[in-house]
């Protein structure tokens, strides 16, 4: 029985192919990088539909996790392949589902004849590759490869009936933080001293997975000014500092697309996005030098109350809105506003246990707290 369409399959299709066609056209790959072809807006349509009636399917009663790659197999390297291939259709997609859900799997299709076909599973997919993943009932990410071994560059989110377009323009603001560059897709040059901040992505993402809720402030490395706005003594200090991540992160050009070092990245990663699910704050400095976990923030002696925050989503048709700290949610919101308001030079990140994810920084156009929300990106 042929299930319905879904509308919003053919509203981004065009949008999806035009995406993908401006950033091919801008893309300078390195010598000997493989560089997907534009998909066609048949095939994202085709693509979109598929996923979203398979993502309201169930599979023994669980529900199906799937990342699909719209790549020939040609291109895919040591790719494993169906004797026969599967219908791009949603039964057989959730059939298979169980076997590719674990992460860096992808389910590669591609066009056979007059239908899409998937034709087996690759973990490499070439740069700028369109991926489709179905994270939860009708709820779609459409993402590229960004050929840096780092997280994808997620383009749109559909929700049901919902589209969200992400906004690259977010970038256009002079004091938006680099790691919001890093999750739209452009390493943003990190100030003399400072780590690349796509392991802070990295790490924001692993915060959210954990689904427990949690803060993570980023200090300047060398300061120690960050003190005067946490509860002492901390419960939790680190001394010496943990200096596991920063150590990968300094091996990170000459080491970064093994596959060792990746393993070990992630690893240290988790353990320390982990601490976040520890009450209080996890505190690390710019060079990711873990300092302390579970800390308590309090406001600075002579700073006033935070009054007001900006909040902002980097999707297309976002509105910048004025808000009170304490509506953006609990008191870990507001203590992660009080704190960058107290200390300017500093970042928060805080997961909320709804999925919801905001990265605070202080400023100096506004002169007030800025709160991102960024859980679109992170998806």
């Amino acid at each position: 029985m042929q299930e319905p369409r879904y509308p919003a399959a053919r509203e981004i299709a065009p949008v999806i192919e035009s995406h993908f066609a401006s950033v091919l056209a801008a893309a300078s790959p390195i010598e000997g990088e493989r560089v997907a072809a534009p998909p066609t807006r048949e095939d994202i349509e085709a693509l979109v539909d598929a996923a979203f009636w398979a993502s309201l399917r169930r599979e023994e009663n669980l529900l199906p996790r799937i990342s699909l790659a719209l790549v020939p197999r040609e291109e895919a390297v040591q790719p494993l392949l169906f004797a026969t291939p599967l219908p791009l259709a949603p039964v057989a997609l959730v059939r298979v589902a169980p076997a590719v859900e674990r992460r860096g799997i992808h389910l590669g299709v591609a066009r056979a004849g007059t239908r899409l076909q998937v034709w087996g599973t690759t973990r490499v997919v070439p740069s700028y590759g369109l991926i489709l993943e179905v994270a939860g009932p009708g709820l779609l990410v459409i993402k590229h490869h960004r050929g840096d071994g780092g997280k994808y560059v997620n383009v749109a989110v559909l929700e049901a009936d919902r589209i969200l377009l992400i906004d690259d323009g977010a970038l256009k603001t002079p004091d938006c933080p680099a790691v919001i560059g890093s999750l739209l897709g452009t390493e943003l040059a990190p100030r003399p001293g400072r780590a690349p901040t796509g392991v802070l992505v990295e790490l924001a993402v692993s915060m959210r997975a954990h689904g427990r809720g949690g803060m993570m402030l980023v200090v300047p490395a060398g300061s120690t000014a960050w003190r005067e706005s946490i509860v002492q003594p901390m419960a939790y200090a680190v001394d010496p500092v943990y200096s596991g991540l920063a150590e990968l992160v300094r091996r990170a050009p000459r080491e970064r697309h093994s596959r060792e070092w990746q393993d070990e990245m992630e690893d240290a990663v988790a353990a320390v996005a982990g601490l976040t699910a520890v009450d209080g704050a996890t505190i690390v400095d710019d060079r990711y030098n873990l300092l302390a976990f579970g800390a308590k923030i309090s406001r600075r002696d002579g700073c006033p109350l935070v009054e007001q925050t900006a909040i902002t989503e980097p999707i297309v048709g976002g509105e910048s809105r004025i808000l009170h700290p304490s509506r953006l949610g609990g008191t870990r919101h507001l203590s992660a506003a009080q704190f960058v308001h107290d200390q300017r030079d500093a970042l928060a990140l805080v997961a909320s246990q709804d999925g919801r994810f905001t990265v605070f920084s202080w400023s100096p156009c506004e002169q007030m707290v800025h709160g991102r929300r960024v859980e679109t990106l992170l998806l």
